[in-house]
């Protein structure tokens, strides 16, 4: 079984409606205000699966800034589920700094079937991943209803792009450790926090945390995959492309050029993602 763990879709609408939604939220303004960048809808992601013989994927969020946009977007998420016949997960997005209308937000996602909160995009959405004050609600509540939470991450170092962001290895282990116990998926191999594994301490505070592929080849050479294995684990290690950025078959690609032995590609490429959200094959 091969799940990508991390795609994005949009409500059709979305398309005709850019400018305006990018003038309502800064998140969608910073990725997709470019008329070329892509937006995709369930259609489109189902049928890229279909050529490139991906059986699951997991739809995310982009960490919407505005309250209405992110609950239109959600809204669509779980009709995107409801009509999968099983092929398709999602996270509803939230912002944390909304308070008590975050975690409402969490509970009717969670009610409407969705699997997990995310993506947060901390700076497009004005909070710091590593305020514990801020995510302590947020946590306790993704905690309570067995939902993982993802969370956009970034390199300190090497070239920009639209939403690199500042959530680096050092934010980014601060969340981690503030809330032991809780599953964390840090997006693009967490901005290279897998390295700082070789440090004991960091290693057994990234416990029941996750780093997921998505836009790997826009940032890494495939030696990025059995590096990072050797460090946290490939069972540690999801497959995802940030679809429609990335073709699925592009990152399959990667991950069979990496060198990795056959059952370490069969965990990355599904069976970590079906173990984390309890699907069978």
């Amino acid at each position: 079984m091969i799940i990508d763990s991390h795609v994005h879709v949009y409500p059709p609408s979305f398309r005709e409606r850019r400018e305006e939604i990018a003038r309502r939220d800064a998140t969608f303004r910073e990725l997709y205000a470019n008329p070329d960048a892509v937006l995709a809808t369930d259609d489109d992601l189902l049928a890229a699966m279909d050529e490139a013989g991906v059986d699951v994927a997991v739809a995310v969020g982009i960490g919407w800034a505005d309250r209405d946009v992110a609950r239109e977007a959600n809204d669509y998420l779980a009709e995107c589920v409801a009509r999968s016949g099983g092929r398709l997960l999602a996270f509803g997005s939230v912002n944390p700094a909304w308070g008590d209308d975050a975690l409402a937000e969490v509970e009717r996602c969670a009610s409407a079937g969705l699997a997990g909160i995310g993506e947060l995009h901390p700076d497009t959405q004005g909070f710091g991943i590593d305020d514990a004050a801020v995510m302590g609600p947020l946590m306790a509540t993704a905690r309570r209803l067995g939902m993982p939470v993802l969370t956009h991450a970034s390199e300190p170092v090497g070239h920009s792009y639209a939403g690199k962001g500042t959530v680096t290895p050092d934010k980014l282990l601060r969340f981690i450790e503030a809330f032991p116990g809780q599953t964390v998926i840090a997006a693009h191999w967490g901005g290279g926090l897998p390295f700082y594994a070789l440090m004991p301490e960091v290693k057994a505070a990234l416990a029941d945390t996750y780093f997921d592929t998505a836009a790997s080849p826009f940032l890494y050479t495939p030696d990025i995959f059995p590096a990072a294995a050797r460090v946290v684990g490939a069972e540690r290690v999801l497959f995802g492309t940030d679809f429609p950025l990335i073709k699925h078959q592009r990152l399959l690609v990667q991950v069979r050029d990496s060198g990795l032995p056959d059952d370490e590609q069969a965990m990355i490429t599904g069976g970590n993602a079906a173990r984390l959200f309890g699907l069978g094959g």
